[in-house]
């Protein structure tokens, strides 16, 4: 039996969906839900995803290795930024490091109703596809936006999941099919339609043009970090 995809454009719309039984793979393609994924393939033990500054300052204070960005820019006094390159080292490798952004923790947080949680970005895109396969449940992909606001870049992650998934999953409704509308017409040149997102023009002011090149590069990485409890863990 074919199950249903659905897509929630931005955390604030997210109650409007029913959550019990679902899937939800939340996506911030610029650029936490890419640097969580970045970080679990390099050797983090875990990502412990939190909403706010005080959440992660509280976390900082206990000696956990913290990263926060808010606007695009890291915050001062924390040791960790949001370009997926700082956790390609030594340092993250068994750790378990505490994340906060500006939209990506946020909808992590707005999810949790879900029965399942996973983290995708282009960067692990058809792992993200196969675990759902595996798992024949109803999926709903939230995007996390910018700010309440519908963005591209995630939009175009959740056309591009729907693709992958359309064997498996009816699209349950027009944003799933817009989606996917929006994906098929510029996925031949995916790098220079999210360069030209507003997003990226934002990120573009802090000289990030190599991680927006990252970001969308398609099934980097093999594994799915999913929430358990208040952590992510690594699947494959």
């Amino acid at each position: 039996m074919k199950r249903n995809i659905d897509v929630c454009l931005s955390p604030e719309l997210i109650h409007l969906y029913d959550l019990e039984g679902k899937i939800v793979v939340v996506v911030d393609i610029l650029r936490a839900t890419s640097v969580m994924v970045t970080a679990m393939a390099h050797g983090a033990k875990e990502i412990i995803p939190v909403a706010t500054l005080d959440e992660a300052k509280s976390y900082l204070d206990q000696g956990y290795l913290c990263a926060a960005e808010r606007g695009g820019a890291q915050v001062e006094g924390f040791p960790l930024d949001n370009s997926p390159f700082s956790y390609m080292n030594e340092e993250i490798k068994g750790q378990p490091i505490v994340i906060t952004t500006t939209n990506g923790t946020l909808a992590i947080t707005k999810s949790t109703s879900a029965d399942q949680v996973l983290v995708g970005a282009f960067i692990n895109i058809q792992a993200v596809a196969d675990y759902i396969v595996r798992q024949g449940k109803d999926v709903i992909v939230h995007c996390a936006g910018w700010k309440g606001k519908t963005n591209m870049e995630d939009t175009l992650f959740a056309g591009a999941l729907v693709e992958l998934l359309c064997e498996s999953h009816d699209l349950a409704c027009d944003t799933a099919h817009l989606s996917l509308k929006y994906y098929q017409s510029v996925k031949d040149n995916l790098f220079e339609a999210v360069k030209n997102s507003a997003h990226a023009k934002r990120l573009n002011k802090l000289d990030v043009i190599k991680d927006i090149e990252f970001c969308v590069g398609q099934s980097i990485y093999d594994l799915v970090p999913v929430l358990e409890g208040d952590k992510l863990v690594a699947v494959k």
